[in-house]
């Protein structure tokens, strides 16, 4: 994960989970139309349904966020906000619209991440680049 954000959603009680990769901040920003759930205000309500389907109850979903990294801290002008930032706005929002909790969070920064989630343990592993892996 770079500037994409990864919204894990876990009812780790019923063992049901789900990721959404969320690459734009809005779907509006989209230039096709054909994959609408590459936004948070999109992905997050479709993810909740499918969990529900398969058993989760909404009461119980934890969320969690990685990514969002600003990539090319360097290029961007003085007080502009990366597309990093607002692709973890989005997901907050998405989430605070739905009800639903975040527990933990790798945000931000200026490196890649990369994300395991075990559903079964309700366990979250990140990997930075150059960096320790860590639990969220």
């Amino acid at each position: 994960l770079g500037s994409c954000v990864a919204v894990i959603l876990l009812d780790r009680h019923a063992r049901v989970g789900g990721m959404a990769h969320v690459v734009l901040p809005a779907a509006s920003l989209s230039r096709t139309h054909d994959k609408p759930a590459r936004s948070a205000e999109v992905a997050v309500p479709l993810l909740l349904e499918a969990m529900k389907i398969a058993g989760a109850d909404v009461g119980r979903i934890e969320a969690r966020l990685v990514g969002g990294a600003s990539m090319f801290a360097s290029l961007l002008p003085a007080g502009s906000v990366s597309m990093g930032e607002r692709n973890v706005l989005a997901a907050r929002g998405a989430l605070r619209a739905a009800g639903i909790s975040i527990v933990g969070e790798s945000v931000g920064d200026t490196t890649g991440r990369s994300v395991w989630v075990d559903v079964a343990r309700g366990s979250v592993l990140i990997r930075s680049v150059g960096g320790e892996d860590h639990a969220v």
